[in-house]
């Protein structure tokens, strides 16, 4: 029976065979999953909606049906990000607003989940409907960052990133519609992949993928799980969006990277704002690093117009955060300015009731000429690495939603990020790597992103600097004595 340093050692990847093969039993990772949730949980508020009961249940009958191991990841313990619908259980969306809100059905990706066999031990922090750089909601409160207690975990997958880094399961669902899967990976010390518009398994309406900009995956500990779970969601159709040609296992020939990639390296803020030195050295060693491994790596200037891409998602995203606040509000029947919900995301919510169907139009062809320029650009260049975050990690409590200077929030929002929103709206596969800590000893990720469609090729280039400069697995604190 394996004891809780055997469980925190293991990824997904080695859990999953090892229940196969009958090295271990459901309920013996299952009960260890919820051990180290009790342990760590209370300090860093990562798991917000809890199903420990329910999932113990599942993983004991699972061992009385040993036939139902034989998927990829069958037995092994996962976490949903409370951002989607997990049927019987509380979706707060972060938001006071939905603090008693029901999940009649689970949402289309952990309907996917749930078919894989993985066993779901409950629900993960997220800020208020997904909408900042950090997990801080005033709804469920602030999850701390297993690195550094007084330091935030990123956002808005800051929940499930702090989850997996303090080793309550390896590998936890996170969605990504603006940096929300990488930004949190960088400041955990994760692997985060944002796939391909099209690839994945999404809902049904164009407002659920806020206009094709957000997607769902996970963050990991290592490149092979983000791999195999990729393949869990991937479609076999497309689904309101074109699906990019991919290989039929995405998990295979990982260590068959392309020799000689071409990488461009963007190493200035494309607003202007100042980057701290830590963030610039951690490009510059990944650009040597590439090097080494028989790269051909090259400056560039900035490929797109990024202004122009960050103003269309700004429409889009608050035409789509009305849209979903509204939906709530008639469900309770009151207005807009009664609802209990934060500062920004009330502005928010007031401008995209106020933007017309000519300023989605218009917000969706800027978006898509900047697809074309990207298009353009990665004819030279398989991959670009730039910065996930322009500064290190933030402290807690620097980035507030709910503060009553909006201007202020909206000035650091903006000197804190520009890299990783451009990817949402075009749609390409972008991850965050970590490779680096920063003069701190928090982690500190580079970005690597692709031609859309070419998340394989991203994924053989993660896998194969893991194997160069392989990163911790778990954070200090959720080491056991």
């Amino acid at each position: 029976m394996p004891n809780l340093n055997d469980y925190l050692a293991l990824d997904a990847t080695a859990m999953a065979a090892g229940l196969r093969d009958g090295e271990f039993k459901a309920s013996e990772l299952v009960s260890l999953a919820v051990e180290q949730a009790h342990r760590v949980n209370p300090t860093i508020n990562a798991v917000n909606v809890e199903c420990y009961d329910e999932a113990l249940a599942l993983a004991a009958d699972l061992d009385e049906k040993p036939a139902r191991l034989t998927g990829q990841v069958a037995g092994v313990p996962f976490l949903i990000k409370d951002l989607s619908l997990l049927k019987g259980h509380v979706a707060t969306h972060g938001s006071c607003l939905y603090q008693d809100a029901i999940a009649t059905r689970s949402a289309n990706i952990v309907a996917r989940y749930l078919d894989a066999g993985l066993v779901i031990l409950g629900k993960t922090n997220t800020p208020e409907f997904g909408l900042t750089l950090t997990t801080e909601p005033v709804a469920n409160g602030a999850t701390r960052n297993p690195w550094n207690l007084d330091y935030s975990t990123g956002g808005s997958s800051g929940g499930a990133a702090a989850a997996v880094a303090a080793g309550i399961v390896p590998v936890a669902h996170a969605t990504d519609g603006g940096g929300s899967i990488r930004i949190p990976a960088s400041c955990c010390g994760l692997f985060g992949l944002k796939p391909s518009r099209g690839l994945t398994t999404i809902e049904s309406d164009i407002g659920d993928s806020w206009s094709g900009m957000s997607v769902g995956h996970v963050v990991s500990r290592t490149v092979r799980d983000s791999a195999m779970f990729l393949n869990l969601i991937t479609l076999d159709e497309a689904r309101l969006y074109p699906i990019p040609a991919v290989p039929r296992s995405l998990n295979e020939n990982l260590d068959a990277v392309p020799k000689g990639l071409r990488i461009a390296v963007q190493n200035q803020h494309p607003f202007g704002e100042a980057l701290d030195p830590d963030v610039i050295e951690a490009v510059e060693k990944a650009a040597q690093l590439c090097e080494s491994l028989g790269h051909h790596v090259e400056l560039v200037q900035h490929p797109a117009n990024y202004k122009a891409a960050a103003a269309a998602m700004n429409k889009l995203v608050c035409i789509h955060t009305f849209q979903g606040v509204n939906r709530r509000l008639q469900e309770v029947d009151i207005e807009l300015d009664a609802a209990d919900v934060e500062n920004s995301t009330r502005q928010m919510a007031e401008m995209g009731a106020r933007l017309s169907a000519v300023d989605y139009i218009r917000a969706r062809d800027s978006l898509t000429q900047v697809e074309q320029q990207m298009a353009v650009f990665h004819q030279d260049y398989d991959v670009l690495l730039s910065p996930v975050l322009t500064k290190t990690t933030a402290k807690l409590g620097w980035l507030d939603m709910n503060t009553d200077d909006l201007n202020e929030y909206g000035a650091r929002f903006r000197a804190y990020s520009g890299f990783t929103a451009l990817y949402n709206g075009t749609g390409q596969p972008s991850a965050s790597l970590p490779l680096f800590q920063d003069s701190a000893g928090l982690p500190l990720g580079v970005m690597a992103s692709a031609a859309w469609g070419n998340d394989h090729l991203l994924l053989q280039l993660a896998a194969q600097l893991e194997q160069a400069a392989p990163w911790p697995q778990i954070a200090p604190f959720a080491e056991t004595d």
